[in-house]
């Protein structure tokens, strides 16, 4: 009766001790070059969602604070009429981000996919993940296997929101399980594509 639960826990659990330590707030992170932000779905009126929102919000306070150099902004734009990541620059332009600071992705369908392209296609070494702190876990774990020093600023802002915070835990034990094959298997993100050289670019322009 206990082994179900057990089993459905071992792997959230495991990715909160692997990366314990590299989980920190804006205040207190380290600076490195890039803040990797995460896709949270758009509004229908093609805004970013709340959690979304409070993602750029935390990317934008780290660009501000001169912990990152620059923001890449990884999203889905499968089709011209749902564009995550213009959204998403979008928004950090309007909270004060430079054009020539933000970077974008079009491809990242699901977290592995995020960090695997960030390393394999944008050449990201080293980066501050942004997502919300049940999601943290996982993502910085995720970037680690891909092969990027990263640590994760998580947003704490919906918290206080009980049903919002409890599904998004409840969410992660069954991505825990996808998450460990990823981190195990390595599969080939959904669509791959040649280098491109937007994030250094970002990094070295001007502030």
């Amino acid at each position: 009766m206990l082994l179900a639960p057990l089993l459905t826990a071992t792997p959230f659990a495991w990715l909160a001790a692997s990366t314990d330590g590299r989980r920190t707030t804006a205040e207190r992170a380290e600076a490195r070059p890039v803040a990797l932000v995460l896709g949270a779905g758009l509004r229908r009126d093609g805004r970013p969602s709340l959690l979304l929102a409070r993602r750029l919000d935390l990317a934008a306070q780290l660009y501000h604070r001169g912990s990152v150099d620059a923001v890449l902004v990884s999203g889905d734009n499968r089709t011209p009429d749902y564009d995550e990541p213009g959204a998403m620059r979008d928004y950090l332009l309007a909270a004060g981000v430079p054009p020539a600071k933000i970077a974008t992705d079009p491809a990242g369908f699901r977290t592995w996919d995020s960090c695997i392209r960030a390393r394999e296609v944008f050449g990201v070494r080293s980066a501050i993940v942004v997502t919300q702190r049940f999601h943290l876990p996982r993502a910085v774990a995720l970037c680690r296997a891909a092969g990027i020093d990263a640590a994760g600023v998580g947003d704490p802002s919906l918290q206080a929101r009980r049903t919002a915070t409890v599904y998004g835990y409840l969410r992660e034990l069954p991505a825990a399980f996808k998450a460990a094959t990823d981190i195990l298997v390595r599969p080939a993100p959904e669509r791959r594509g040649p280098h491109e050289p937007g994030v250094t670019e970002a990094v070295l322009a001007p502030r």
